[in-house]
């Protein structure tokens, strides 16, 4: 029952102590998480910028309702996906497979003709809304994760995507989500409100 615990303890933090950083190991094990979270196939066409500098920071703050959250977390990571997927993509995922594993490539030539098929019989927009997708699973997975952790986090839609690509020099990737991280500050008044779901019985139908 702890994961429960812990994920009544979380909410999407509003107010951050600035004060408090993720230490060096912290910061590692949420890249593991990352690293670690369920993608279709695997193919991971999505990337993570950890935006550390405080000057680009404000920048992006300006774009993004001027939320504190922003400036104040310890980290602010931009999860950013690919323009486009190619058969580019699935032969450097099969190379990385037949490394990891020993295997030799030719023993994942069905494997990777059915991803490719997957990825040829799709327009971009499609593989757009496919990779977003893998990308909402990793965020899905790190907040959970860092719940347990006790580390707090606050997923962010409200920002001018164009303008975050532009201030990041963004070329080949575009924005998807931002999730500041860190720790709640201790004025934050939305730590102390219930947690409003659905009641249980509302949102399951056994079939």
């Amino acid at each position: 029952m702890k994961s429960i615990e812990r994920l009544k303890w979380r909410y999407a933090t509003k107010k951050f102590d600035s004060t408090k950083k993720l230490s060096d190991d912290q910061l590692e094990m949420v890249k593991e998480i990352i690293q670690l979270s369920p993608s279709s196939f695997g193919l991971q066409t999505y990337k993570i910028l950890i935006i550390e500098n405080p000057e680009v920071r404000e920048k992006l703050k300006e774009v993004s309702w001027n939320q504190s959250q922003i400036t104040d977390a310890s980290h602010l990571l931009v999860f950013v996906r690919n323009k486009s997927v190619t058969e580019k993509d699935v032969d450097e995922f099969i190379d990385n497979i037949a490394s990891i594993r020993e295997v030799e490539k030719s023993s994942l030539k069905q494997y990777e003709g059915m991803m490719k098929y997957a990825i040829e019989t799709q327009s971009d927009e499609q593989k757009g809304i496919w990779v977003d997708k893998q990308i909402y699973l990793s965020l899905g997975n790190l907040l959970t994760s860092l719940s347990i952790e006790g580390i707090d986090s606050c997923p962010v839609e409200g920002f001018d995507k164009v303008k975050y690509d532009e201030i990041l020099g963004l070329t080949d990737t575009t924005s998807v989500v931002v999730c500041p991280i860190g720790f709640r500050d201790e004025y934050d008044s939305y730590q102390y409100n219930k947690k409003v779901r659905k009641p249980i019985d509302q949102l399951f139908e056994t079939i």
